[in-house]
């Protein structure tokens, strides 16, 4: 092979090359990330977010215009307005309180609360008209007052609630409840009438029958116990002992030629 042959390989090998290098996956330059003044490129994936006090506007970072009593969001690209001061516009508004509220830095509503017995109407805060038997509470919500224990609202006013004999006022207060030993029947507390042989329960409403005795009707009557047989757990019935089962008021042996049939 000629000298001019081998360098015209050479030549041809080294094109080859570079096709091959240009034209592989990746191979490509990328194009540098353009970012705008202000602004910095995002530590996890593509593009740029502004700097602390800017924000984004037509492709660039415009410094954030702090009005007069606020200052920068937590996140830098918004304003707040200080305390005591409202939104209004671009501008923070100095918060009018009236008479009988206080501030209110729950981070919504109107920015302030009527004090308890004033309650908010057309921007200011009113009395509260309280009925006899009752008392003022949180205004916010709801009529501003409510009545006092043993009496219940009913058109404005606070009624008494009638307490039979043989009762109580429950923990709401607006109920009531018979005592024990009574139960309820209409609006009144009648006593539990509890037969021979028989005591309260343990709720005080009801009654249950001595151990021995069963219950028939509103009377406890002795149980009858068969043969082979013993009272049960809760002492009102009876079961048939190891290895006899009931049969009609009777207890059968397990093996006997009836228990077969």
């Amino acid at each position: 092979m000629t000298l001019n042959r081998t360098a015209e390989l050479g030549k041809l090998f080294a094109v080859t090359l570079a096709l091959l290098i240009a034209f592989a996956p990746g191979a490509a330059a990328e194009t540098p990330l353009a970012i705008p003044g202000h602004a910095h490129a995002r530590p996890y994936g593509d593009g740029w977010t502004c700097d602390h006090g800017y924000r984004q506007t037509g492709g660039e970072c415009a410094p954030i215009i702090v009005p007069a009593h606020a200052h920068l969001s937590s996140f830098g690209d918004d304003w707040n307005c200080d305390r005591l001061y409202r939104r209004s516009g671009n501008s923070c508004a100095a918060l009018v309180i009236p008479a009988h509220a206080f501030v209110d830095d729950n981070g919504h509503g109107r920015g302030w609360r009527c004090e308890q017995a004033y309650r908010e109407s057309g921007g200011e805060c009113v009395a509260v008209l309280v009925p006899p038997n009752g008392y003022a509470v949180d205004s916010s919500y709801g009529s501003g007052w409510r009545c006092a224990r043993g009496f219940e609202e009913a058109k404005g006013t606070c009624l008494a609630i009638v307490v039979p004999a043989n009762a109580l006022l429950d923990d709401s207060g607006v109920r009531w409840s018979c005592q024990r030993g009574f139960v309820k029947r209409a609006d009144q507390c009648a006593p539990v009438e509890v037969p021979e042989n028989g005591y309260l329960d343990s709720a005080g409403s009801g009654w249950r029958c001595e151990r021995g005795f069963g219950t028939a009707g509103k009377t406890c009557v002795p149980l009858l116990i068969p043969a082979d047989a013993h009272l049960d757990y809760g002492g009102n019935d009876w079961e048939c002992n190891e290895g006899y089962h009931k049969n009609t008021g009777a207890c059968i042996a397990d093996s006997s030629p009836r228990a077969r049939s």
